[in-house]
This record gives structure tokens, sequence and C-alpha cells, in this order.
């Protein structure tokens, strides 16, 4: 009986939870999680493409039952569960999963759905023939075997692989204190990149990373960006940002309007997820401008559509798509694989030539073995030729022998001949004693020894070895190369949104009730002085135009309250719509208070230290700030100017510093001063007095003074006169002006003011919707007291509201 002392042994728990937990982790290291640097593939893939070997499922033979092998894999091989067998199996399977699968099968093997494949006792597999040649030349001797579990059966440590099935199909996988995660890439570059490192050995990662751009993944989509692939590709760790496929399609049914089609969607991403992701977001108002979310995908190909409201910009919504679903996402790679029984991070560079390592060994073996082979059928052959040559002797020698040992010792000691040609001779048939058997002998001979020669010039020759590796890989290539799928973008990963964009001058316009919306200038056709005009906007009865201007896509337009607040927002991102259309409402673009209204607009292309917002107010008062002041804007915006009780902010001017200032008033009077007359102050401050107003006047518009230009101004009635800026004699700030143009019943209250030159046209807009185009030219330009001339036919009760200059080009 043992003592206590005899059986137990203590040690300190920590050491050997340490011990424990470390032999735990290398074999989840090791036999588990990570694929070999050689064939690219974890245990479990190894051992079910070996057993399917076994059972004679090559890609010719018919398909045999999913639980089939997965019983062979788990009673041979693979001691785990079968549901982690299985799985596996339906991986590599899967072309959505892997970039060249490995298993063909037959039956529902899951989709990009995330549907789960039918239970194993429903499908079925075989090898696929890119598996035939993972597994070639297996029986060659070309890698070393193991025991098996229970020592009962032996399994390849790692397969042939003529195949770069590591970088080809890539592999992730989490172990115990790291994970790999390799991209897929395409077949034909990674060959292209093997055969050219083997011409050059000391090629950069660079110039391998020309030949492989990036990775290359089932589902295609596009990859943003080439520093995170270099960074990948360099030291082994990167970020690509990979993004999904998608078109905008023009629909005219209904009215003008545009649909965005997906077609690929990234690596990875569940598409039933991703559709439901998107219509909650749409549901939420976190993505808007979308009327219907449809999935149109079949077995032709994946189709998801999402229609468009009329007027919302494509490329914003799916700008918006990009930021807030997984039709954007970032795949992490860790380039991470098992090198010499431990796990390493790789280059590319490293991948690459661990590979062609193991392609050098696989070579060198398979040559020696068929060295082996035909040296002992050489061997063999020489035997029967001596037997040939002495028939007779031979024939008498094993006729006079009483038993086979004894008639092989015999020959072998009267003719000189090894036991194994004895044998070969004493298994040798009676037919091949004729003379044409002796003649296929000897052409078996004479083509065995050009064979062996072959062969050791092989061993013998590094160059002709790696001849042989080169001419197997573009086989491989010739025979599975295909196009690639993914495609790489140079643009930087998080691209700004405008360089999408068309630079183009659109024309915007606002109505009363406050909808906005941009269109391109040329939806407007040009007509002459007196034309009736086209419908610029469809206004409902009680609305109609209040503001229209020019800008460019990518200018920023500022948004000026009567309360005196700034919002800004890119050009771009404005409704595009069509004449009829009334837009969107301002509302919904910025973050208003309740009553306020916006009333000026200013496109400005970028904040700097060298102009000026010179700002006026329906009372009169003018105030100058830098514009630098107003670069940083809040959700809610931020205060332009401090305004009196009652007064309302009506024009802002961009000016350059040292230029002058006109101010136009309702009932027809003007001012010119100098712009430096108005004191520079802070963002918030109130300004100072620009005009005296006589009672019930109030200020409409202000300019800015250019002595080669004309001051056009426009009257209610549809009248408007040309005049010079000279006209107006400058004066100081705060007087009551000079008469600018009659306020006679015929022409009715001045509308605006604009700066114009021969070669401008402007825009008027009626209350009704009514726009007319028109060159300036023919506009007289007469003396500042005076009427003016027609410039629209107006009817009913329609008046002007808004005039706008178009910039010649």
């Amino acid at each position: 009986m043992y003592t206590r002392n005899e059986r137990v042994k203590p040690i300190y728990i920590e050491d050997e939870m340490k011990t424990s937990y470390l032999d735990y982790a290398m074999s989840v290291i090791v036999g588990r999680a990570l694929p070999d640097v050689r064939d690219g593939l974890k245990p479990v893939h190894r051992r079910i493409l070996y057993a399917m070997q076994d059972l004679g499922l090559a890609n010719n033979k018919p398909y045999k039952k999913s639980a089939r092998v997965v019983g062979e894999v788990l009673g041979k091989y693979h001691p785990h569960g079968d549901s982690a067998v299985y799985d596996s199996l339906v991986r590599m399977a899967q072309n959505f999963s892997c970039r060249y699968p490995l298993i063909d099968g037959q039956g529902n093997f899951g989709s990009i759905d995330g549907d789960a494949a039918a239970a194993m006792r429903y499908t079925e597999v075989r090898m696929a023939r890119l598996s035939e040649d993972l597994l070639a030349d297996i029986d060659r001797e070309t890698v070393d075997f193991m025991p098996n579990f229970d020592e009962s059966l032996t399994e390849p440590k790692v397969l042939p692989s003529r195949i770069p099935n590591l970088l080809v199909n890539g592999s992730s996988g989490i172990a115990v204190g790291m994970a790999t995660n390799i991209p897929p890439h395409n077949l034909r570059e990674v060959i292209e990149a093997l055969i050219k490192l083997i011409d050059e050995p000391e090629i950069s990662w660079e110039e391998l990373n020309k030949i492989i751009p990036g990775p290359d993944f089932p589902t295609g989509g596009l990859i943003c960006g080439r520093e995170g692939i270099k960074e990948a590709y360099r030291s082994g760790k990167g970020l690509v940002k990979l993004r999904g496929r998608a078109s905008v399609e023009t629909v005219q049914k209904g009215g003008e309007r545009e649909r965005i089609v997906i077609t690929e969607i990234p690596y990875q991403v569940n598409k039933s997820n991703l559709l439901e992701n998107m219509a909650a977001l749409i549901r939420e108002k976190k993505i808007e401008g979308i009327s219907d979310l449809r999935d149109e995908s079949d077995k032709d190909g994946m189709r998801i559509v999402l229609e468009l409201r009329r007027g919302e910009e494509a490329q914003i919504v799916l700008n918006q798509l990009y930021k807030h679903t997984q039709m954007q996402v970032t795949v992490g790679v860790i380039m991470l694989a098992i090198v010499d029984g431990r796990p390493r991070v790789l280059t590319l560079k490293e991948c690459l030539e661990n590979y062609l390592l193991h392609r050098r060994e696989v070579v060198k073996r398979r040559t020696q073995y068929d060295l082996k082979k035909a040296e002992l059928r050489a061997h063999i052959l020489e035997g029967l030729k001596i037997a040939l040559d002495k028939l007779d002797a031979v024939i008498k020698t094993i006729r006079e022998s009483r038993e086979a040992n004894e008639a092989r010792e015999k020959l072998m000691k009267r003719f000189e001949l090894s036991k194994v040609q004895a044998q070969a001779i004493l298994d040798m048939r009676l037919q091949r004693l004729t003379g044409l058997e002796r003649k296929k002998i000897d052409e078996e001979y004479l083509a065995l020894i050009k064979h062996i020669v072959r062969l050791q010039s092989i061993l013998a020759s590094e160059q002709q070895l790696l001849g042989v590796i080169k001419k197997e890989l573009l086989e491989v290539k010739e025979k599975y190369g295909d196009e690639r799928r993914t495609e790489i973008l140079d643009a930087i990963t998080d691209f700004s949104l405008e360089d999408l964009i068309a630079e183009e001058d659109m024309v915007i316009t606002v109505s009363h009730t406050g909808y906005i919306k941009r269109l391109p200038v040329s939806t407007y056709r040009q007509q002459h002085r007196g034309g009736k005009g086209v419908t610029g906007a469809g206004t409902k009865e009680e609305d109609f135009l209040e503001h229209l201007f020019i800008a460019s896509t990518h200018h920023y337009i500022l948004f000026f309250t009567d309360s005196g607040r700034i919002h800004w927002v890119k050009v771009y991102e404005l409704p595009q719509a069509g004449r009829l259309s009334k837009g969107k409402a301002i509302v919904n673009l910025l973050a208003l208070e309740p009553e306020e209204k916006v009333t000026a607009f200013l496109p400005v292309k970028e904040f700097d230290d060298k102009h000026f917002l010179v700002m006026a107010t329906e009372r009169g008062v003018v105030k100058r700030t830098n514009l630098t002041a107003y670069s940083h804007p809040r959700a809610g915006g931020i205060i332009g100017l401090t305004l009196d009780d009652k007064d309302r902010l009506i024009e802002v001017k961009l000016t350059e510093g040292e230029q002058e200032i006109i101010l136009a008033t309702e009932q027809g009077k003007a001012i010119r001063f100098l712009e430096k007359a108005v004191r520079l102050v802070g963002r918030t401050a109130r300004g100072v007095k620009g005009i005296k107003l006589d009672k019930n006047d109030r200020v409409v518009g202000m300019e800015i003074v250019d002595e080669e230009a004309t001051l056009l101004s426009v009257t209610a009635n549809g009248y408007g006169k040309r005049s010079l800026f000279s006209e107006y004699r400058p004066q100081g700030r705060a007087g009551k002006g000079v008469i600018n143009i009659k306020t006679s019943q015929r022409n009715g209250l001045v509308v605006g003011i604009k700066k114009v030159v021969d070669k401008d046209e402007l825009m008027l807009i009626s209350s009704r919707g009514m726009v007319i185009r028109m060159p300036v030219e023919p506009i007289r330009v007469i003396r500042r007291n005076t009427q003016g001339v027609r410039l629209i036919n107006l009817g009913g009760k329609d008046e002007v509201v808004g005039v706008a200059r178009v910039v010649s080009e």
C-alpha cells in the first residue's frame, strides 16, 4: 500500500496553472486555430481533405453524404465535436467565403444572407478540382506523416500543396492570446509574384506589391486607398477599408429621379442583417431621402435597390450608407501563421518565400522518390536483359531447382544478379520471352536511363529544381487563374464627398415659406427682354419664390437668419430638383429656432483672414467682421450679429477691406460710403448706422461699388434700369443718401439692386413662380433719378420678388 508521501506530490497551484495553460495555449495555437504557412490549412481542413481522398471523393467521382465525411474525419483523425468539422467543411464549399472553394458541395450550404446550411445528413460533397492539386504527390513521400490521435493510423503533417493556398484563400482564427486574419488574394497575381521571386530572390516587397496590388475578396467590392495594404504587406499587420459596389440609375417613370443599386457587399457581411440595419436607419430618419428598399437578388447575382425621393442627391445618400451601415467595413489584416511549429507574423515576401521553400522541399523529395523508383526499375530491367540474353541457361537453372528459393539463389550466384533481379526473373511471364517483348524491355530501359539522368540533373541543379516549380505554378495559373473581383481605388480611405461631385454653377432658389433647392444653370433657357419666362418652381398659391442666387457645388453656403444667426452647408448637400419641384424645407437642413427665417445667403469658397463680411439690416445698421470669425459652425448655428428690437438682417456681402458700399431702400433712396467707415467688430457685436431712413422706409439691398460695372435696380411691377456707380457720389456713413430710382405708381417699390456688367445675365422671379433669364446688355444705362424700362411682362396680381445675376464665364 502506498503512503501519502509516495502518492501525492505537492506543487504550487500558480506553477501548475502556468504550465497547464501554456500547454493548452500551444495546443490551440498549433493544433486548431492557426494555419500552416506551407499549405495555408488548419488541421481540421487538412484532415477533411485527406479523409475525402481516402474515401475516393475525387472531383470526377460521385458525391457522398457530408455525414460520411464528417464521421471519417472524427473517427480517424480529429477527436473533436462533429459540428466543428461540419462547419469547417461547409465553409470550404461556400463561394462567398472562399475565393477558390476547396469542396464541391451539392445541396444547401448556406447563403450570404446568413442562412444556415442543411444538416449533414442531407448535403453531399466531393473535392473541388483545386483540392486535388493541394493533395497531388502526397503518395510519393513528399511530406512527413505522423500518428493519429490513437496511433492506429498516420496522417500528413502538411499537404504538398501545388496551390499557394495561404494567400489565395486566406484564413481567420482566434487562438489563445493571438489571432490571424489573412485576406484572400487573386491566384493569378500570387503565382506571378512567386515566379518573379524565383527569378529575383532579392526583390523588395514594394515590387511584389505592384504584382499583388491587394486582397481579392470572393464578394468583390472596392478597397479604398492603398496605404493600409502597403502597411500589411510591409509589416504583416494593417487596416484595409472595404466598400460594397453601388451604381446610380436614373428612373424616368413618375418624373426624373435616381435609384441606388448595390451589386456587391463587403466580404463576410451578412446581407440580411445589412438590409435590416438599412431599414432601421431609414425608419429612424438617420438616413434620409430613401422612399423604398428592395432586395431583387436572384441566382444571377446580387441586386439591392434603394429608390430615392425626387430631388435627392444619390452620392450623398450613398455616403450616409457608407458611414452608418456595413456597406463600408474595416478589415484588420494580421498575417499570422505557423512557421516551423511556431506562430509568426509574416510580411508578404515572407509568406511567398516560405511557400517556395515548401515547394522546393516537396519537389526535391518527389524527385528523389521518382529517382529511387526509376533506378530500381532500371536495375530490374538490367536483370531481365541478362536473363533474355542467356535464356537457355536461365531456364535450365530454374528447371534444375527443386523450389523457388533454390532457383533464386542459383540465379544470383551463376549470373551475378541481385535478389530483386533474380525474383523479377522468376516472376516473369512466359510471354515476355518473345522477341517483341525483348524489344519493349530495351526501349523501356533506354527511356528510364534518360529519365534517371533528368531526375539526377534536377537534384544536382538548383536552377532546374526551381524551373520545375515555375513550370508547375504556370500550369496551376493556366488551370485556375481568373480575373480580379475586388477593385482597388487610389483615393485616400476617408475621401471627401465633394471628390464625387462635379464642380458646376447651380441656381439656388428659396421660397417664401422656406423651401430650398438647386438646379444647374443650364436648366433655364436664355430669353430676350420682355419675354414671358419659364416656370422656375412649383409653389402653392400662398407661397412664392423669395431668393435666388448662383454658387458652385463645392462652395459653402452661409445661411444668415433674420435673427442674426449663421449656419453653413456645402452647396452639393442641398437637394437637386426639377424646375417644377418646390425643393426641401430649410428646417430639415438647418437647426432653426421657432419663427426664425433665413433672409440672406452667401457662397464662400474658403475661410481666410483676407476677407470680411459686411452685414446690413432692414433698419439701416451695417457691421463688418473678419471672415475667419465664422469658420467654426455649430449644430444650432452661431451668432452673426446682435440686432435691435424689431430689426432683421437682410443682406451680407464678402469684401476685401478696401471697397465702397451702396445701400438701397424700398422707397428709391441709395447711399454710397467707404467700407473702412464701418469699423471692424467681433462676431457677436451690433454694428453701426449705415443710412438714415425715412418713416416706413427700409433697406432692400446692398452692393459693393465697381466703377467698371453698373448698378441695376428692379421694381415690383417689372421695371428696372442701370446706372453708373459714378452717379452715386460718396458721402459719409449714416446720411440720407440720394434718389436711386423713381418709385412711381407704374414702377412700384424697389425689390432689389444688383451690380452687373454687359456680359452678365439676369434671373427675375415673380411671386407666382415665373422665372425669366435675360441678358443685361439690352437694358439701357440711364441716369439714376429716372423710372427705367420694362424687364418682364407680369400677369394679373403677379409681381417681381427677386433678382439675381448670372456671372459670365
